[in-house]
């Protein structure tokens, strides 16, 4: 069963986020966000979705090394 909800917010993060996110989906993308919070901490097992969501990805190091090798091989036209 769904449930409306009033928020408020700023006038600027209104208009970026009906540009970036577009109106009719301003409310799947805030639930979106709110649910891994909230849900996480009623149910720590979640969903596959919520399982990989990544809140702190900001805190993530990712540096892969550099291949030393071609991943192609260049083609020989007889």
């Amino acid at each position: 069963m769904r449930r409306e909800l009033t928020i408020t917010i700023d006038e600027d993060v209104y208009a970026e986020l009906r540009q970036v996110v577009g109106e009719p989906e301003m409310g799947r993308f805030i639930e979106s966000l709110v649910r891994v919070h909230v849900l996480r901490s009623v149910n720590q097992n979640g969903s596959v979705v919520d399982l990989l969501a990544m809140p702190a990805a900001d805190d993530v190091c990712f540096d892969p090394p550099r291949l030393d090798t071609e991943l192609y091989r260049k083609s020989e036209l007889i």
